[in-house]
This record gives C-alpha cells, sequence and structure tokens, in this order.
C-alpha cells in the first residue's frame, strides 16, 4: 500500500480573536513567510501583528465559518474521502497542516502507522514558492529525517502547468461564464514579496516584475512564481476562448508596506469598476481550497470594492475544491508520478 500525503497551509481551530492570534505566530514566525532578521521577526509578530491583526482576522473567519468548521479544513477532508474512493485500497491518503493541526508530522505518523513503506507528498498549491511549497516540504523531510530511513519519500513539486488541473478549473468556471455572464475575466493570485520572487530567479537575470519578463515560461523564469502564475492565466484564458482583452492577471493577499507582485487585485478591481465593467467573474488559480483569502477577501470584500466603485456585480469561481474533474485529474497526477517521482 502506497501513502498519499496531502499538504496544505493550514487553519486556526476557530475563528475567535485567541485561536487567530495562536495561528498567526505560527504562521508569521516562519522564516520563509516572513523572511527578515529573526529578532526583528520575533518583535513584529508577538508585539505588533499578532496582538492587533488577530481581532480584525476573526471578524474575517467568522464572516465565513461554516457549522462543520473552517472552510479550508473542510474542503481539505472533503477531497481527501473523494481521492481515496478515486484511487482505491491500494492507497492511503492522509492530510497535513504546515501551521495548526493535524500537523504533518502527525499525518506522516498516521501512514507509517498503517503499514505504509512509500509516501508520495502533494502540496496542495498549483505553483511553487518558498513561503507555500518550500516550506512545507522542508517540515516534511525533517520529520522524514527524523523519524524513518526506511520510509521511501517521494513529492510532487508543482503542477500549475498539468493538463488536467487547468481543464477542472476551466470546466467550473464555464458554467459560472454561461450563467453569470461577466464582461471581463479576473485571475487573481496569492502575492509573495517582491524580494521573494527575486530569489528565484537564474543568477545574472533581473527580475522586472512588469509582466513582459512573465512570457514566455522559459529557462530562465522557469521556477518564478509570478511566470508560473502567468502561465496558469493564459493557459486557463486559452480553455476558455478569451480574447486578450477580456482578462486580467492580479495578485492578491499582500501585507504590510513593502513591494509585492503586482498588478494588486484590490486596485485592480477598483480600476475596471471604474473603467466601465460591471460584471467581473473573479478566478483564484492559486488555491485549490476555499479559504478567507478566496471566501472573504475577493467574494465578500472585493464584491463590495467593485460595488462601491461603479460595477454591478462581482461573483467568485469556487476553488476545485472536491469537484469530480479535480479529484479525477489529481488522482491521474498521483498514478503518473508514482512511476516517475521527485525523490527527497
Amino acid at each position: 500500500m502506497k501513502g498519499i500525503l496531502l499538504l496544505n497551509l493550514g487553519t486556526p481551530v476557530a475563528p475567535t480573536r485567541q485561536a487567530v492570534a495562536k495561528f498567526l505566530r505560527e504562521f508569521l514566525m516562519d522564516p520563509f513567510v516572513l523572511d527578515i532578521n529573526p529578532m526583528a521577526r520575533w518583535f513584529l509578530v508577538h508585539g505588533i501583528i499578532a496582538p492587533f491583526r488577530a481581532k480584525k482576522s476573526a471578524t474575517a473567519y467568522q464572516k465565513i465559518w461554516t457549522k462543520a468548521g473552517s472552510p479550508l479544513m473542510v474542503h481539505t477532508q472533503n477531497l481527501q474521502n473523494a481521492l481515496q474512493k478515486e484511487l482505491g485500497p491500494e492507497f492511503l491518503v492522509a492530510i497535513g497542516m504546515r501551521y495548526g493541526e493535524p500537523s504533518v508530522e502527525h499525518a506522516y505518523q498516521t501512514l507509517v502507522k498503517k503499514g505504509v513503506q512509500e509516501i508520495l507528498a502533494i502540496p496542495l498549491y498549483p505553483q511553487f514558492a518558498d513561503s507555500s511549497t518550500r516550506t512545507v516540504l522542508e517540515d516534511l523531510f525533517k520529520v522524514h529525517r527524523n523519524y524513518s530511513k526506511k520510509i521511501s519519500l517521494t513529492h510532487i513539486a508543482e503542477f500549475y502547468h498539468e493538463a488536467g488541473f487547468l481543464k477542472a478549473f476551466a470546466s467550473l468556471g464555464r458554467g459560472w461564464m454561461t450563467n453569470f455572464k461577466p464582461d471581463h475575466i479576473l485571475f487573481s493570485f496569492h502575492s509573495i514579496p517582491e524580494r521573494q520572487l527575486k530569489k528565484q530567479i537564474i543568477a545574472g537575470k533581473v527580475c522586472r516584475n512588469d509582466g513582459q519578463c512573465c512570457e514566455p515560461l522559459e529557462v530562465n523564469n522557469k521556477d518564478c512564481y509570478r511566470a508560473q502564475c502567468f502561465y496558469t492565466a493564459r493557459a486557463l484564458a486559452k480553455e476558455l476562448q478569451l480574447l486578450s482583452d477580456q482578462y486580467s492577471i492580479s495578485f492578491q493577499s499582500r501585507l504590510g508596506r513593502i513591494p509585492w507582485a503586482q498588478p494588486y487585485t484590490d486596485k485592480t478591481i477598483i480600476q475596471l469598476a471604474g473603467g466601465g465593467k460591471k460584471r467581473l467573474l473573479v478566478f483564484c488559480p492559486s488555491f485549490v481550497t476555499d479559504c478567507l483569502e478566496t471566501l472573504e477577501e475577493i467574494a465578500l470584500r472585493g464584491r463590495d470594492s467593485f460595488l462601491e466603485h461603479g460595477g454591478e456585480d462581482l461573483a467568485l469561481v469556487p476553488s476545485l475544491n472536491d469537484h469530480p474533474d479535480w479529484v479525477q485529474a489529481l488522482a491521474n497526477i498521483i498514478l503518473q508520478s508514482t512511476q516517475n517521482p521527485l525523490e527527497y
């Protein structure tokens, strides 16, 4: 029996100020997320961000929390169950969260205790970034080193270019395009600081962060998170038969005053509304499970902003979650990867 370990970001255990503050401390103390001097990071997180941002974030979580719990956790568990059914008894599927519970270590140990000798890890981030994919894989590698050398561990680093992933998102989006009838499409990706973007560029090359250097995807920028996002958006636009003037690409969820990957989603939404767009449909293809960043930041705050600046309606295309097309696509990726895996 082979183990499949689905890795995701994690979530507070409850939409309370105390639980959110605890989650923020764990999340932001990660040096891959907040890559500054350790002492400065500790002061910033424990002295400023966690104490003062927790209440605002808890209020945001309360707006999207369900009777079953955190959307991210519920959707990840649903994906786990659907994938287990799709793959059958030859595989055992577990989930691990980089922050919070169930931890990566707990998930790893669960598989080992069930007799699994081979584990394939899949971070549920389509595009590779140090602050998402790398940090959760490093956490897993640490557990693997400390726990057992007898277990075979392989992983999938990214899947932004996989046909099944793209077709599943496009299939989901077509129904929304038909029913919502937008006059513009926005592909909004999670942003990362510009300094983190520049770390991914091959030595000697310059990250211009202007969009032009992100087309096409080539040897000089193939490991660049922003270039991978642009590739995803353009591939989806092609699947959806969109012309270049029918869609835009932007980046959301920035924090603080330092420069992040641009253009910014909040400003793009205002510009589109001010430019006469009335019905805006938003895809978030850096997320495969709905969470605070999609359900609250885009579907609620983003919609309010669009209406405030002259738009008539904004709708969010749900993330893939446990959509049957995505479950089947992910199963196919797994089956192909078990034949040609990237070993740790």
